[in-house]
């Protein structure tokens, strides 16, 4: 318990296992498995979420480039510049 419960501690501090391992004088590995047991039980004690009642959302529309439009990145040759 005396290193289970700093783990733990150092882990919502969102340290790598390296770190741990280094802060708690600790093997790498062992703070590793320590680690997944950890994350593992928090995980496995999470209650399933309960949806009820009215939702809402909010409509989001985001142009992140021209994907499915190749002409709209065509370079201009100097014939389109002419003619424009």
């Amino acid at each position: 318990m005396r290193k289970w419960i700093p783990c733990l501690y150092l882990m919502s501090l969102n340290l790598s296992n390296g770190q741990i391992a280094q802060e708690l004088d600790l093997d790498k590995d062992d703070v590793h498995q320590m680690t997944a047991q950890l994350r593992s039980g928090v995980v496995d004690l999470k209650p399933e979420p309960q949806l009820e009642g009215a939702v809402e959302c909010d409509e989001v529309y985001i142009v992140a480039g021209h994907k499915g439009h190749p002409e709209a990145v065509k370079k201009k040759t100097a014939q389109d510049a002419v003619d424009a």
